[in-house]
Order: structure tokens, then C-alpha cells, then sequence
């Protein structure tokens, strides 16, 4: 997910953290234009990092639901 010249990708909780306080800097105001350009850009990296982890996580929990289903008795797909 990110780019090869940045450091390797961060974990979702460092990624939310880190997406957090570039809000609260946006929010907090004094910024020039640049500083927050910068700051807005930082922060869409970060939520599409957090969204990745997002979409691993979700795909995970549905193959194991699935599995989960067709190991459960009467839910093999041969007929009777």
C-alpha cells in the first residue's frame, strides 16, 4: 500500500493513531495552506491504509465464516 521510497507500511492501529492526530492538527487551525495540504494529503494515505487493513480483515472473517459453514453438518454440497 505504500510507496516504495516511504518506510513499510504501518500497522491499522499506528495507521488510525497516527490518522487521528493529523485531524486534530487540521482541526486545531493556525496552519498555513501548505501545512494543511500536507497534512490533508498525510491523512488520505492514512485512511487508505487503514481501509486495506479494513478489507484484509473482512476478507479473513468471511473465509472463516465460510469455512465454519461447510464444516457444519448437513451443509456439504452432495445431494442426499
Amino acid at each position: 500500500m505504500a510507496d516504495q521510497s516511504e518506510a513499510p507500511e504501518l500497522s491499522y492501529e499506528e495507521s488510525r493513531e497516527e490518522l487521528n492526530n493529523v485531524v486534530r492538527r487540521l482541526e486545531s487551525g493556525g496552519l498555513t495552506l501548505q501545512e494543511s495540504l500536507d497534512l490533508w494529503e498525510r491523512g488520505e494515505k492514512l485512511a487508505r491504509v487503514c481501509e486495506h487493513w479494513l478489507e484484509g480483515a473482512r476478507a479473513k472473517l468471511a473465509a472463516a465464516m465460510d469455512e465454519r459453514r461447510a464444516d457444519e453438518p448437513g451443509n456439504d454440497d452432495t445431494p442426499f
